[in-house]
């Protein structure tokens, strides 16, 4: 597995990125911020706000098109802090996403159960 840094992120997001509607580097930069939209959404119900999980599903989706799921689980787990990892996985485990090496993480029970009413 490639090593990410801060350094290489875009430089790794470049390569694996496949929009071929893309119309410059201002679209690749505002599909990148997906990243942090996840992120953040995952720290507001850690935080005690609702857990939006369409809105989470629909950035994962799109992430997944984007960058192909390999690449794209590398980078969510580089982005988002361990804290939310649990939460992470249970919406890659609703996809059906989640990398086998990342399996150890435990996921939350509750996080899982409330996707699943969707």
């Amino acid at each position: 597995m490639y090593e990410l840094t801060d350094d290489n992120f875009i430089i790794y997001a470049m390569k694996h990125y496949d929009n071929p509607s893309c119309k410059g580097l201002d679209e690749f930069r505002d599909d990148l911020k997906r990243f942090s939209y996840v992120k953040r959404l995952l720290k507001k119900h850690n935080a005690g706000d609702d857990l939006k999980e369409r809105l989470i599903v629909n950035h994962l989706i799109i992430l997944y098109n984007l960058f192909g799921v390999k690449a794209t689980a590398q980078m969510l787990f580089f982005k988002i802090d361990k804290t939310y990892w649990g939460k992470l996985k249970s919406f890659l485990l609703f996809l059906n996403v989640m990398p086998m090496d990342n399996m150890s993480i435990t996921q939350e029970a509750d996080t899982l159960e409330s996707l699943r009413n969707i």
